[in-house]
């Protein structure tokens, strides 16, 4: 299983890469050092072409020149579009230049997927059913946000099994009075 995520993504970020020059051009000078992409529970090896792209790379390198290791919960930023999140949590070690040039490649590839439609269904059909999925996207995200405001609107107004932030406050303000009052009654108490 791990081997056919690791061809997929390669399969996938090389269709990215050839579509921007800048980016080959940005790997060359990193051609056959390796890197390992780790997003649990999946881990990919790469290695870097002469050409620019990747290859997969022996997954049971135990020293690869660079390890990006992604947060758990990868999957979930993707599918609400968090990427610059993912990437910010994401923990790199090995070498700084080819770590460098990587993260900057991620941050920076974009899909054209009316493009890539166009080749296949035509431009005017390309535009909009890139249209119609933003809109549908669009649309998913807000539901799930409203879900999760829901739930947490639940959570603390209805049930009150979690506290809310004004309840928090409350009592940090009421302790802060108490200590106060306390404070007072010591030092009438030492006056004695």
């Amino acid at each position: 299983m791990s081997s056919l995520i690791g061809n997929l993504f390669v399969v996938a970020i090389n269709h990215l890469i050839s579509q921007e020059c800048w980016a080959s051009t940005r790997l060359l000078p990193f051609s056959g050092e390796s890197a390992k992409l780790v997003a649990p529970p999946f881990q990919v090896a790469l290695t870097i072409r002469s050409d620019g792209l990747f290859k997969n790379g022996d997954s049971d390198l135990q020293t690869p020149t660079v390890t990006i290791t992604l947060p758990d919960d990868t999957a979930t930023r993707i599918i609400i579009g968090d990427l610059p999140g993912v990437f910010s949590t994401a923990r790199i070690s090995g070498s700084a230049d080819f770590a460098e040039a990587l993260a900057f490649i991620f941050r920076n590839l974009r899909w054209d997927v009316e493009s890539d439609m166009a080749k296949v269904v035509g431009d005017i059909a390309a535009v909009r059913g890139v249209q119609i999925a933003q809109e549908v996207f669009s649309w998913q995200k807000s539901a799930v946000i409203n879900f999760t405001q829901n739930i947490k609107e639940y959570l603390t107004e209805e049930s009150g099994s979690i506290v809310t932030e004004r309840e928090i406050l409350e009592f940090s303000r009421q302790t802060k009075f108490l200590r106060d009052d306390l404070a007072r009654l010591e030092k009438r108490i030492a006056k004695f």
